[in-house]
């Protein structure tokens, strides 16, 4: 592999390992991994298109919030997946080396936009919960924004330390990464730099951006509990759990994966127990939320039934010219 003099940090890039080397088993997961891909990105698109197109859903906090949480798995799946599903098709493994940092820098933005958002929703949850006479105050629009708007920024702040700290490594031996997409862990064990000092940043602070939210939603969700199984009414009681449950799904799928995932030492991670904990993540997750949200939703169906009619009734219009 050539690289420039002086600099072993430039050449010509990474060589994705992917799933599995078998023909069969790539024959079973390119359209296994196309068609839950495809999923997920029509499902979270057709939530933002829906919500966006009610005013009074996309001023609802819980729908704002799940609008950005949509564009976050859009951006989360869309910027692992097509790389995966482009190497088993035409078998050209490799990635360049700023097309490696690229992707690394749009996982970890989208993954940990994720992150935050959810702990926004446990928030707002609580909110309509343990303090509704104060609802419509506390989390008005102007509030909802501030945290979605920081959700974004934080991330985009947390992922160009690292960027930074990476750029810096080299890379002087194998580059072959025992991953589908571009990670933090595989491209530490490749570097021949002193990463000592990045992975244990990379530790604390991924402990604190992943543990920190989620300690945020479990705190939420014991005065939420303890809120509700003071409800006198049966009733009461299932239409509280029944708002928190969708989120509840989401945070377990999410968390469950990510947090055993990343919050421990590099020389721990295993490269296909990496891949197939990513898969829930990266993909399973950002697919199922849509249905998550909306099986059971009487306001989503109420707003997708009145966007399909408008489009049928446009689509009339349109025709009864000609």
């Amino acid at each position: 592999m050539e690289k420039e003099p002086g600099n072993q940090t430039h050449f010509a890039g990474f060589i994705l390992l992917g799933l599995s080397t078998s023909p069969e088993f790539q024959g079973l997961l390119l359209p296994l991994f196309l068609s839950m891909y495809l999923i997920g990105l029509l499902g979270n698109l057709l939530i933002v298109l829906v919500i966006c197109s009610n005013d009074t859903l996309f001023h609802t906090p819980m729908y704002f919030f799940l609008t950005h949480l949509s564009l976050a798995d859009i951006g989360l799946s869309s910027s692992t997946v097509p790389k995966m599903l482009q190497i088993l098709v035409s078998k050209n493994n490799t990635i360049s080396y700023s097309g490696c940092l690229t992707q690394l820098y749009f996982f970890v933005v989208f993954c940990m936009t994720d992150n935050f958002l959810l702990a926004s929703m446990a928030y707002d949850r609580y909110v309509a919960i343990c303090r509704p006479l104060y609802y419509s105050s506390v989390m008005s629009y102007k509030r909802c924004l501030i945290l979605a708007s920081g959700s974004w920024l934080l991330s985009n702040a947390h992922m160009l330390l690292y960027i930074f700290s990476i750029s810096g490594f080299s890379f002087c031996a194998s580059r072959e990464i025992p991953h589908f997409f571009c990670d933090f862990h595989p491209l530490i064990k490749l570097s021949c730099s002193d990463t000592s000092s990045v992975e244990m940043r990379l530790m604390f602070e991924g402990t604190v951006g992943l543990l920190g939210p989620l300690m945020l939603i479990l705190i939420s969700y014991i005065f939420i509990v303890s809120r509700v199984l003071k409800t006198p009414s049966s009733s009461g009681k299932q239409k509280a759990f029944s708002t928190c449950s969708s989120h509840l799904i989401t945070v377990v799928l999410f968390y469950s994966t990510l947090i055993g995932t990343y919050i421990r030492p590099s020389s721990t991670y295993s490269g296909t127990k990496l891949s197939v904990a990513s898969i829930f993540y990266t993909i399973v997750t950002p697919m199922l939320n849509p249905f998550i949200y909306s099986l059971r939703n009487s306001e989503m169906h109420g707003a997708m039934k009145k966007l399909l009619r408008s489009w049928v009734a446009s689509l009339l219009r349109r025709w009864s010219v000609f």
